[in-house]
């Protein structure tokens, strides 16, 4: 660490009111159960339109003509917004990598060719969204067709189809990673052991897809939009150089958001594309996704290939880790290649690795540009290493349980260093496996599976501990970068005490069901002893009310830090201004009152006591008679920084502020005859550092455990030979229901983190442990047939045609 975190003020222990630690209602959940929450598509304006994309039915053409003509005649469409209105109204989105990717000419809509299925052609806009669609379907689009690059490694090794000729070849970046000594790691392990793992392309299926309303004033220049991106204020400055606007003149408005996982972050392209629209018709404009558009191109998570070799020794310390890799990006760097950098944060996952080379690429492919999903690239590598983990056990025949043991990081080793100089904060990654092996009865079910396969039954046992590094320090994309004006990372709040005795609270932060608003409340519950009913946080973020920096938002597990940090601090800093107006006006020391049950009272004489609704009216309302030198109104602002600077020329530097662990176990059957996998036990220990409130952090890490067993299970995008997508409707992208999820035995233990203000870790995004659990518990059960999974998803049909040696 190269900064302190603020010392805090010990709380009370003798409060009324529950704050920290309480397993309150979520105060979220009632206006959302009774269908009063408000999102995008609820708004409507006056003299509001409704646009409809045409989208590119090819991976990869020239567009030689686009006739118009037929679509401008039907009643009720007002425009249509073309290529060539884009590229004269809004310049190129900014790219995060480097040249000669970062040179190319990205904008919203194709220009000149598309480059994925799904990419936008044209927009049209109408009175109402039925007439655009119809029209849509009446533009007419000459293509020459090209040869599409769908594969990662084809994209690495030849130029004979490229996606950019400006670029002149499909590499996005390379980076190159060398950690410890590998090539003494070689020369001195027993065996090397090799393993190529394919990290498949799949995202997530918010309840909510994309949307966007803009409102462009042309009287003053100036663009309202209300959106569901989850970071607005870290979009900003895209917003600002593609629409040519200064800051003070665009207004960016989120309200309740229908999940996010990270797929929101890169739809400000449709953002953009729908302030274009309103600035052309001079309406408001409107522009709802459809589900089938979502999964076609709202945003993929990246695939990641991995060659891997492993010096091990013959009691199962692994010694080294030399990987080449490459992520399939897809047609842009809207965001990635930042996952090159970001995967940095959890270098030997949750093990004592001390030699670690990484040759990384990311590649362009004529695929739905990639973006953050769940676990945002430490989740591949993660995934990555607990297969290792798996395949040095089967390697050495020990138990896998046992090779972790030997590797992992101990509690006394904590604070503990990696290899590229991140600080993992505390945790007992020992104590977390041991509790999953007792809730499982492993032992009892390795005894059953012996018995059960001499029966023709085959049970699959697996485990994965992972971490989830929270709070990540923006630095880390200079290692990609070194233009990029980000370091460390900062989050606001903005806290008033109202002349009513209420609080409000304005968060930077931007949730799409982390339960902000009751989080929060707790924390400022538990500073002034008030009931939670007392707390407002206003719903969403507004640019023009609401505080934030250029690292605000909602991501990378950084609320419990971040955002819960800063409404601690704002909280600590108004309640030393409270306490200075009570003392003042009760005529005693400072020293001599304290705050009980929401009233500034005397600790010698509780009867001698001030409420905060009288004390807030006379801080609003009677200068005079406030203390000498205290400004009049009850108001606080904090902007908390984590500490974090930059790494340093050979890449090393602490990345993450937090890390919260889990460890999943998962007991299940495997079909030979259908290549089906049955989850029959289903077990997780999880140390998210101090918990704020039990019921969300459950909510939290349930969900992460959905969507990693979904991931190994059902979801997939596949391409065609021709860049077609054959998953873009819930027929074929197999998200699961509630029947396809088992029950899920969940314990908590807590270990505050040293670092952060609340001893509160991030857990919302889990480090993925579901998804290589799972895998880990197919491939044990496929041992029995000599074969293994290389891919990280287990489609029947391709367990079965391993089991069948049918190719």
């Amino acid at each position: 660490m190269t900064a302190t975190v603020p010392q805090e003020k010990k709380l009370r222990t003798d409060r009324k009111n529950p704050g920290i630690g309480s397993r309150i209602r979520i105060k979220e959940d009632y206006r959302h159960i009774r269908g009063a929450g408000n999102f995008v598509d609820d708004l409507k304006l006056s003299d509001m339109a409704f646009a409809s994309i045409l989208r590119s039915p090819y991976a990869h053409a020239k567009i030689k003509k686009i006739d118009y003509e037929e679509a401008l005649k039907v009643p009720g469409v007002l425009d249509i917004l073309t290529s060539e209105d884009v590229v004269r109204m809004s310049d190129p989105l900014p790219q995060m990598t480097v040249p000669p990717a970062s040179n190319l000419k990205d904008y919203p809509i194709a220009v000149g060719k598309v480059r994925f299925v799904g990419e936008p052609v044209a927009v049209v806009i109408a009175e109402s969204r039925y007439i655009a669609e119809d029209a849509v379907e009446l533009i007419n689009v000459e293509y020459e067709l090209l040869d599409p690059v769908l594969d990662a490694r084809v994209a690495f090794s030849s130029n004979d189809s490229l996606i950019h000729e400006a670029v002149g070849s499909n590499i996005m970046a390379h980076i190159n990673y060398d950690y410890g000594n590998v090539e003494k790691a070689i020369n001195e392990a027993d065996r090397i052991i090799r393993a190529k793992i394919h990290f498949h392309r799949f995202s997530s299926t918010p309840l909510e897809p994309n949307a966007a309303l803009a409102d462009y004033n042309a009287k003053d220049g100036s663009l309202t939009v209300w959106c569901n991106n989850q970071e607005p204020s870290f979009m900003l400055p895209q917003f600002n150089s593609a629409l040519r606007l200064p800051y003070d003149k665009m207004r960016f408005i989120t309200m309740d958001i229908g999940g996010g996982f990270g797929c929101k972050i890169v739809n400000y392209s449709y953002v953009i594309l729908a302030a274009l629209a309103s600035m052309k018709v001079g309406r408001p404009v409107n522009w709802i996704e459809s589900r089938s558009e979502h999964l076609l191109a709202g945003s993929h998570g990246a695939e990641r290939i991995f060659d891997v070799e492993v010096p091990v020794k013959n009691d199962g310390r692994v010694l080294g880790l030399n990987i080449f890799s490459i992520d399939d990006d897809g047609a842009y760097a809207r965001h990635e290649p930042a996952g090159l950098t970001v995967w940095a944060q959890v270098v030997p996952g949750a093990y004592k690795i001390k030699n670690v080379r990484n040759d990384m690429y990311a590649v362009f492919t004529n695929k739905c540009p990639a973006g953050p999903n769940r676990g945002f690239a430490r989740a591949p590598h993660l995934f990555m290493i607990e297969r290792v983990m798996d395949l040095v056990a089967k390697e050495l025949s020990l138990d896998p349980s046992e090779v972790r043991i030997r590797n992992y990081v101990t509690r006394q080793d904590q604070p503990y260093t990696t290899p590229n100089g991140c600080v993992y904060d505390d945790g007992d990654y020992p104590r977390s496996l041991q509790m999953v092996l007792d809730s499982l009865d492993y032992s009892g079910w390795r005894i059953k599976q012996s018995a059960l396969r001499k029966e023709g039954r085959y049970i699959g046992i697996g485990i994965a501990t992972t971490l989830d590094s929270g709070a990540p320090n923006f630095g880390q994309v200079k290692m990609l970068n070194p233009r990029l004006p980000l370091i460390g990372n900062t989050e606001a709040c903005l806290l008033q005490l109202t002349p009513d005795g209420r609080f409000v609270v304005k968060l930077g932060t931007v949730p799409q069901g982390q339960s902000h608003e009751t989080v929060s409340s707790q924390i400022i519950s538990e500073v002034f002893d008030v009931p939670v009913e007392l707390v407002n946080v206003a719903t969403g973020f507004d640019s023009v009310s609401h505080p934030y920096t250029m690292h605000s938002g909602t991501y990378g597990s950084r609320y419990a830090a971040m955002g819960g940090g800063a409404v601690n601090l704002a909280a600590l800093k108004l309640r030393d201004k409270v306490l200075k107006i009570g003392a003042h006006l009760l005529e005693e020391h400072l020293e001599s009152v304290e705050l009980v049950n929401g009233t500034v009272q005397s600790k010698l004489d509780p009867a001698k006591n001030i409420t905060l609704k009288r004390l807030a009216r006379t801080a609003y309302g009677m200068p005079a008679m406030l203390p000498p030198g205290v400004e009049g109104g009850l108001w606080s602002l904090e902007v908390y920084y984590n500490g974090l600077e930059a790494p340093d020329e050979k890449k090393i530097g602490n990345l993450a502020l937090t890390y919260s662990y889990q460890t999943h176990g998962v007991v299940g059957e495997l079909d030979p005859e259908t290549g089906k996998f049955k989850i029959l036990k289903y077990a997780i220990a999880d140390d998210a550092g101090k918990i704020i409130n039990p019921l969300v952090v459950d909510g939290q890490v349930h969900g992460a455990a959905i969507h990693g067993i979904a991931a190994a299970l059902f979801e997939e995008y596949k391409y065609t030979d021709d860049g077609q997508l054959e998953s873009s409707t819930f027929i074929d992208y197999l998200a699961p229901v509630a029947v396809d999820v088992p029950d899920l035995e969940l314990h908590h233990f807590e270990i505050p983190s040293p670092f952060a203000p609340l001893g509160a870790k991030g857990m919302g995004e889990g480090g993925g442990t579901a998804h290589v659990a799972v895998i880990n518990a197919i491939n044990d059960a496929l041992s029995s047939f000599d074969v293994q999974l290389t891919r990280s998803i287990a489609p029947p049909e391709e367990v079965y045609n391993l089991i069948h040696n049918r190719s």
